[in-house]
C-alpha cells in the first residue's frame, strides 16, 4: 500500500495504461497528415518487431489493415522462422496515400514506432526503407544491411510482397531478412 492508502497498480493495470497511451500516440501519428489513416495499422502495441510496408497493396486497397494480405502472412512466417513471436508484430504502411510529403511520412512513422517501442523495425520494400531512413535520420537503408540506431535494429528488404510471385526475389528477400535475429536474453 502506498503512503496515500492506495494499492500500487498491478501488472494488468499497468499493461492497460500502456496500451491506452500507445493507442493515443498512434492516433496522434495519424493526425500528422490528411489521409495518413487511410490504411489502419494492425497488430500488437507491445510488439517486438515493427513491420513497415511502403505503399498499400491489393489487400490494403480493398480496405484491409496494414499487411492483411498474403504478404502479412509471409512476414509473420519469416519472423517466426527467425525466432520472433509472430503475435508480437506491429504492422503499418509508410505511405498510405500517394500525395503525403516524405518528411511528414517520416514524422508519422517515427511517432508510430516510438509509440510501440519495438526492438526491431523491418522495412519490407524500398519505399518503406526510404521513409524509415527519413524518420530515424539513417540515410538510405540498404537492403540486407542491419543498422543499430536509436535503441533498436533496422533491416530493409527489396520487396516482400513482390517476392511472393518471384522465386529468385523470394530467396533474396529471405537472405536479407536473415540478418535480423531476436534480442539476446538479458543477464
Amino acid at each position: 500500500m502506498s503512503a496515500d492508502g492506495a494499492h500500487p497498480p498491478d501488472e494488468r493495470e499497468l499493461r492497460d495504461a500502456f496500451a491506452s497511451k500507445a493507442q493515443a500516440e498512434l492516433e496522434a501519428a495519424n493526425r500528422v497528415a490528411q489521409g495518413a489513416d487511410a490504411v489502419p495499422w494492425s497488430g500488437d502495441v507491445f510488439a517486438e518487431v515493427a513491420v513497415v510496408k511502403g505503399d498499400p497493396g491489393p489487400a490494403e486497397a480493398a480496405g484491409g489493415a496494414a499487411l492483411s494480405g498474403p504478404d502479412g502472412e509471409a512476414a509473420r512466417k519469416a519472423l517466426e522462422a527467425l525466432g520472433f513471436d509472430p503475435a508480437s508484430v506491429f504492422a503499418t504502411v509508410a505511405r498510405p496515400e500517394p500525395d503525403i510529403d516524405e518528411e511528414v511520412l517520416g514524422a508519422r512513422l517515427r511517432m508510430q514506432v516510438e509509440a510501440v517501442d519495438p526492438y526491431a523495425v523491418v522495412a519490407l520494400d524500398r519505399v518503406a526503407a526510404q521513409v524509415a531512413g527519413i524518420a530515424f535520420e539513417l540515410g538510405a537503408l540498404r537492403s540486407g544491411r542491419l543498422v543499430r540506431a536509436h535503441g533498436r535494429v533496422f533491416v530493409a528488404a527489396d520487396g516482400l510482397e513482390e517476392s511472393l510471385a518471384d522465386e529468385a526475389l523470394k530467396r533474396r528477400v529471405w537472405r536479407q531478412l536473415k540478418t535480423l535475429s531476436p534480442r539476446p536474453p538479458s543477464l
